[in-house]
């Protein structure tokens, strides 16, 4: 047996060609003992940096490298099965579990010289044996049944520890259990390797994820600060930390990471010559948009929105590009009050194009509910009619696998508060906070999927501005409070907020929340009548 490698994955890669250009970066550190030669080893490692990042493709093929170096290096099939899965994402499509049913079937062709390295491999098969009738969730079920084997077997082997806190945190992705004991089970295993390797990519990255739940997000913090550090030539480590930056409102450092992830993201493409842009982009770019918004740096916004608009193709046509393309035109009308142009909002060809809206189909519920909004509080009831109705379409049409994420829970929340609005419109302020709390209700209940940033509209936001129409203050002050408990620092709930607090005669308060968002503002365009209004009112409250 070879000697365990413990290695900085700033490796150069063979050839001359893109697809093989060093970034001359660290991927981060990994340690992992296998039965291969040397320089499939360093291809080994140089695969598992890169999936403990998400890397997906370059992970697969770095592990394909380290087989064709080394044919009985069966522990590298095993990789390309674990490039396919992205337990924490979509499930596989139907060519990746094809790929991944052919990459196990060559690790057990020739198995592996060690029994640690077969039950790595008999773990993977468990994914995608009967994966061509058998549902994702029992499959990932019983992998992660087996990588809690896995784990007790080889108590010493800290990658073993590390891939099963992955896979209790994409089953707690699934769970509603308000304690999240299975991110916290998650956690405690990856502090333990923390301890022994700082700089392993996935630690601080499964962290992050394990803690990415408002009640949790101030623990990864840490984590959050360190990760991009770690892999910094690897894009998802860059955008990753952004996560806890948004679930803390800490809008400039979710700017620079995002900033730093779509650079990295460029890199990468045009080092394998694509003409195109990588998805790691566009989820750059919509946590980017999110952030410029709450800090009223709208022209930024406008910028990002004019860089997805120019975009022809990605790399990878996938969901996380579904819904950046999407959410950030949504985002861009919504967040600015821009009314009758959300009621009217069209999406660019090429913007079409990226969605895949015949694919993600609540990906075209964002843009529904942009205009069934819009036209509500613009005054155009017809309009406002007309795109509930699709949205109600969406919702009831949606097909949503079983142990997925169910997209149709969110396409509901925004049908409900585009309801509300379009009841309030028609004078029945009853049955419009009825929906609308119904919808808050269901908002709260309900976590966002990793690939957003945030709801388009916050449902308990949206109940305050709802509250404030109707001439009350008070309770509209406690919606937004509550908004800005579970989404910090949102630009809309500071102004709320402020607003409702001086109508209801609590000057301190307003005071208070006007001077955060000032702040939050210091760097924004001051075009935002929110921004003025928030230095008018300080400067008047001010002893002259």
């Amino acid at each position: 047996m070879y000697a365990l490698l413990l290695a900085a994955l700033a490796l150069s890669e063979p050839g001359a060609s893109h697809e093989h250009h060093d970034h001359g970066s660290e991927l981060g550190r990994v340690s992992f003992e296998t039965t291969c030669t040397p320089s499939a080893q360093q291809q080994f490692l140089r695969g598992l940096a890169l999936l403990h990042s998400f890397q997906y493709e370059q992970a697969e093929t770095a592990f394909n490298r380290a087989a064709a170096a080394d044919p009985a290096c069966s522990i590298a099939h095993w990789g390309v099965a674990m490039s396919l899965y992205h337990p924490l994402w979509a499930p596989p499509s139907a060519a990746e579990l094809e790929r991944g049913r052919a990459a196990v079937a060559k690790a057990a062709a020739q198995p592996a010289r060690s029994a640690r390295e077969r039950d790595y491999v008999e773990a993977v098969s468990t994914f995608y044996r009967g994966s061509e009738t058998l549902g994702h969730a029992p499959r990932a079920e019983a992998y992660r049944l087996a990588m809690a084997e896995l784990h007790k077997r080889y108590p010493d082997d800290r990658e073993a520890g590390v891939f099963y806190a992955l896979s209790e945190i994409a089953a707690g992705t699934l769970d509603d259990d308000p304690t999240f004991a299975r991110e916290k089970q998650a956690a405690g295993i990856l502090n333990q390797v923390l301890a022994a390797e700082p700089d392993h990519p996935g630690v601080t990255h499964y962290l992050i994820h394990s803690f990415d739940y408002p009640p949790l997000a101030a623990l990864a913090v840490p984590a959050a600060k360190r990760y991009a550090g770690i892999a910094p030539a690897s894009p998802h480590a860059q955008h990753m930390p952004s996560h806890i930056f948004t679930r803390l409102g800490m809008w400039k450092e979710s700017i620079t990471s995002n900033l730093k992830s779509a650079e990295a993201a460029r890199d990468w493409v045009s080092q394998k010559g694509f003409d195109g842009a990588s998805r790691e982009e566009l989820h750059a770019l919509d946590y980017l948009a999110y952030a410029y918004l709450q800090t009223g740096q709208d022209k930024a916004a406008q910028g990002v929105l004019d860089r997805l608009s120019a975009i022809e193709k990605v790399d990878d046509p996938n969901f996380s590009v579904a819904y950046a393309a999407t959410a950030i035109p949504a985002r861009l009308v919504l967040e600015r009050r821009k009314w009758k142009e959300a009621a009217e909002l069209q999406l660019p060809d090429t913007v079409r194009t990226l969605a895949s809206l015949d694919t993600f189909r609540w990906g075209r519920a964002h843009i529904h509910f942009a205009r069934a909004v819009g036209a509500a509080r613009s005054g155009d009831r017809a309009t406002a009619e007309r795109e509930i109705a699709e949205l109600a379409t969406i919702e009831r049409e949606l097909k949503i696998p079983p142990g997925t994420y169910d997209w149709t829970t969110q396409v509901a929340i925004q049908r409900g508060i585009a309801s509300a609005w379009l009841a309030h419109l028609a004078g029945n302020n009853e049955e419009a906070l009825r929906l609308m709390r119904s919808a808050a209700d269901l908002d709260d209940a309900t976590e966002k999927h990793p690939v957003t940033p945030g709801a388009i509209l916050p449902a308990r936001e949206q109940l305050g501005e709802l509250l404030l129409e109707m001439g009350q203050p008070r309770q509209a002050l406690t919606a937004f409070e509550a908004s800005l408990a579970r989404a910090p620092l949102r630009l809309t709930s500071l102004h709320g907020a402020a607003r409702t607090a001086n109508l209801a005669g609590d000057a301190t308060k307003a005071t208070d929340y006007f001077s955060r968002l000032t702040q939050l503002t210091s760097d924004g365009d001051r075009a935002r009548p929110e921004i003025e209004e928030a230095r008018s009112a300080l400067a008047a409250a001010s002893p002259r």
